[in-house]
């Protein structure tokens, strides 16, 4: 068998050698290599379930508000009916003179319960605008592991305003 190996080139001292050389490399490489690399992954596999989490989290609150947001219109749009219903019952009870002034009252209360509507569904969807913006900055840059520059929110909330409004 010496003299097989022998012919092939192979020589036993050397083999020795070289596998001793593997295994030291093959340590080193688990140890200062491998292992840090399988840590790492694990930290950014956790970093990203986190950030599924938050962004679920995120949603559900979306929907919340907006759910609330949806209640609060109807509750000004059913108040704006009762306001309307009141203001003709009112009309119907006065005289001929007086009717004229009811009507004129009761579309200054329509007018104003519309502005009024108008108004808290503006300032509700600027607010959820920006919160959305807020929720979107806060989960790319935790999705992303970097600190966003003051330019980089402001372009993500932008971002976020538009796909709201269409």
């Amino acid at each position: 068998m010496g003299d097989t190996l022998n012919s092939l080139g192979i020589s036993w001292p050397k083999l020795l050698a070289q596998t001793i050389n593997f295994g030291i490399i093959l340590f080193i490489l688990w140890k200062f290599a491998y292992r840090p690399v399988l840590t790492m992954l694990e930290q950014r596999r956790q970093k990203i379930a986190e950030s599924i989490t938050n962004a679920e989290r995120i949603k559900e609150e979306l929907a919340k508000a907006q759910a609330k947001a949806q209640d609060i219109l109807n509750q000004a749009s059913a108040q704006a009916g009762k306001m309307i219903e009141d203001g003709r019952a009112a009309a119907a009870r006065v005289q001929e003179a007086e009717t004229q002034k009811a009507v004129a009252a009761a579309n200054d209360i329509v007018t104003k319960a519309r502005q009024a509507m108008d108004a808290e569904r503006a300032r509700m969807l600027s607010d959820l605008r920006r919160e959305v913006g807020r929720l979107v900055v806060a989960t790319t840059g935790k999705v992303t592991g970097k600190v966003l520059t003051n330019d980089d929110q402001r372009r993500l909330a932008e971002e976020a305003n538009r796909e709201l409004a269409a």
